[in-house]
């Protein structure tokens, strides 16, 4: 598991930008609602860990040597939070839903994961990598892992 220490500074100091939170957040949000996915784009939905009341938010799923998995970009965002404490929820795209189980990875296994998130969604999100890119060493990604909250996805409800 990361050390929520680092994940929660680096979540604190990395808010989107006017332009992500105001014009393409939304959009994306609104596509994949009416069930138009961009690049594996994905609305979440996992109950609230105080309120028990389902929260949703846009997210981007990826798919990695036949598993799935959602990167926290921001870091430790309430939806990872919710996520870690709820360990299910379902994935929406338009009137499609798919429930799922999750389970938190350790740092030692995130550097593959994050290069392939970095490759497939680099332009979008890069700006809360702190300067490291889909090219940057194993060390350059080990040492972001903390930061960066990751969850394997498993089909279906326990």
């Amino acid at each position: 598991m990361q050390s929520s220490s680092a994940a929660g500074e680096h979540f604190a100091r990395k808010r989107p930008r006017w332009f992500t939170r105001h014009v393409f957040n939304p959009i994306v949000a609104a596509f994949t609602r009416v069930g138009l996915s961009l690049l594996g784009s994905r609305v979440l939905e996992v109950r609230g860990r105080s309120s028990g009341v389902p929260r949703r938010t846009p997210v981007n799923l990826l798919e990695f040597e036949g598993q799935r998995y959602l990167v926290a970009p921001r870091g430790d965002t309430q939806w990872a939070r919710n996520l870690r404490v709820a360990r299910e929820g379902r994935l929406l795209v338009g009137r499609r839903s798919e429930r799922f189980t999750a389970s938190e990875l350790s740092d030692e296994e995130k550097p593959p994961l994050l290069r392939a998130y970095l490759q497939r969604w680099g332009l979008e999100v890069g700006a809360f990598f702190d300067g490291v890119g889909a090219r940057a060493s194993e060390q350059e990604l080990r040492r972001i892992a903390p930061k960066h909250p990751v969850f394997r996805l498993r089909s279906g409800a326990p």
